[in-house]
């Protein structure tokens, strides 16, 4: 009985196809509009954690900020020395400085970020290298003029397929020997280009560049066995005690913990992906009304032929069956086309917005499954009022 009631209500949304598809508009829009905005949410989510994952796992970066009296104490190398000798749970502690040239290649040039870092600042960075070598251990105490280019500089003023490990460029009026060319890392957590960047020991940037041993900011990357906020206490103690400040003085420094930064994001974009979702669900409501509308609508068109149906012997609960079935075949029909709209849209927008596109095989199904559902709940009252009608009033009715 089910199947021949499916094609009875398969055969009537046929007759009636631009009235079906104007019918199902709503529950397309719902369904593409929840689904996209869930698929988005998820792919801007994943961009920012990726971001910040780029700074380093289980890391603090700590750095100066102005006091009340307009002054920034920098950072120096004992202090980074201390803060690795004297913190239980630290692996890595490096500083760094940074300043801007022009590099110089062949006749290309290209206004670049000089990073001044050891090997210890890769580490707790996570940087790798997709050719050459990192500094030698002597190469950062003499501050040699060697340095490690990003995939940007290489794209730009070296020759394509050509590798530049061994070559001699210029940083603004400084000469360099190219040791090693980085992996790709995209954009960073403070939108900048890391890509865009050529490192250098940091003795070298900051005797040719920036004529000072101070630091910007030094970065820590501790063991994850350890509580974060154990080590985040020790090392605002010691650096408090470092630079003399007393009981009430506010602290000279800000400690950034990666970890709790990618936390507190992910947990933002979450809910504002769901906020959206939710505020998207509601044309799914509207397009249920719709359902409902032309629902009561075919049941009065059909009023003669309900009758004839009922004269013979077709039971209440088979008339109910018919039009409950009609009614879900249509929200499941909208279900379908709005999850194909879904999946164009979210493919251009992602592309457009540059996050990447991440399908959620559970968000597609429980869309599908809801939009389904609200022809139950939208197609009974109908079908209920066409199973309760009279026969015989049926049948006089023009």
């Amino acid at each position: 009985m089910f199947g021949a009631t499916l094609l009875l209500s398969l055969r009537e949304i046929r007759r009636h196809l631009l009235r079906s598809i104007l019918t199902t508009l709503g529950i397309i829009i719902g369904v593409a509009a929840v689904v996209t905005m869930v698929t988005l949410g998820n792919g801007v989510t994943a961009s920012v954690q990726e971001e910040i994952s780029s700074l380093g796992a289980s890391n603090f970066i700590v750095f100066p900020v102005r006091t009340d009296r307009g002054t920034r104490r920098p950072f120096y190398q004992d202090d980074v020395d201390a803060v690795q000798q004297q913190i239980a749970g630290v692996e890595v502690a490096a500083g760094t400085v940074q300043s801007n040239a022009t590099a110089f290649y062949n006749g290309q040039d290209w206004d670049t970020q000089v990073t001044g870092a050891d090997g210890a600042f890769l580490q707790a960075q996570s940087i790798a290298l997709s050719e050459g070598r990192a500094f030698t251990s002597d190469e950062e105490v003499a501050g040699k003029n060697v340095c490690l280019v990003g995939p940007k500089v290489r794209e730009t003023i070296f020759l394509p397929d050509v590798s530049p490990v061994g070559e001699t460029m210029r940083l603004g009026e400084v000469s360099c020997n190219v040791v090693g060319v980085l992996e790709e890392r995209g954009q960073g957590g403070g939108g900048a280009d890391e890509d865009d960047v050529v490192f250098m020991p940091i003795k070298t940037v900051q005797r040719r560049f920036r004529g000072t041993d101070s630091l910007d900011y030094f970065v820590l990357k501790y063991d994850a066995s350890y509580s974060s906020a154990v080590i985040q206490q020790s090392l605002v103690d010691l650096l408090r005690e470092r630079r003399l400040l007393q009981g009430a003085e506010a602290n000279d420094f800000n400690v950034i913990d990666t970890a709790q930064v990618n936390d507190a994001l992910g947990a933002v974009t979450g809910a504002l992906t769901a906020m959206v979702g939710v505020i998207a669900s509601i044309s799914l409501l509207v397009g249920g009304i719709g359902i409902m509308n032309i629902m009561l609508v075919s049941v009065t068109e059909r009023t003669r032929e309900i009758g004839i149906r009922l004269a013979i012997g077709a039971l209440a609960r088979e008339v109910r069956l018919q039009f409950l079935t009609e009614a879900v075949v249509l929200c499941a029909l909208g279900g379908l086309a709005g999850l194909l709209l879904a999946f164009v849209a979210s493919v251009l927008l992602a592309g457009a917005i540059d996050v990447p596109f991440i399908f959620d095989p559970t968000i597609n199904i429980l869309s599908f499954v809801f939009a389904s559902s609200m022809g139950i709940v939208f197609g009974y009252y109908p079908a209920r009022r066409a199973s309760q009608l009279d026969p015989i009033d049926a049948l006089r009715h023009e």
